[in-house]
């Protein structure tokens, strides 16, 4: 079963064939997803990295936690699951005043 990881604290430099060579020094990647910007297409700093396998993915955090890449210490974890977002209908919680009911004081 694979298990997915996050590496955090990531410099912009960093690519995503760079990580799966540097992950592949602790088993089997299946996948590599650095985050970018979508206008700017620029890294964001962090990236998802999916090991073939429990075990590489915990050899993975114990050479590569706090590991020095592109003068970068990592942050590598396992990846918590996504939580959920609202969408943009939902409401934010609190009362909305409807325009004209203010009770606030003009002068």
């Amino acid at each position: 079963m694979e298990a997915k990881l996050y590496v955090g604290n990531l410099s912009y430099e960093t690519t995503e064939q760079g990580l799966r060579e540097l992950f592949m020094q602790a088993g089997n990647v299946i996948s590599v997803a650095l985050i970018k910007e979508q206008g700017t297409n620029r890294s964001k700093g962090f990236a998802f990295v999916e090991m073939g396998s429990q075990s590489e993915a915990q050899k993975a955090i114990s050479m590569f936690n706090s590991y020095t890449l592109n003068d970068r210490q990592l942050t590598v974890n396992l990846a918590r699951p996504r939580e959920e977002r609202g969408g943009f209908h939902q409401q934010r919680g609190g009362r909305r005043q409807q325009r004209g009911s203010s009770n606030r004081r003009r002068y």
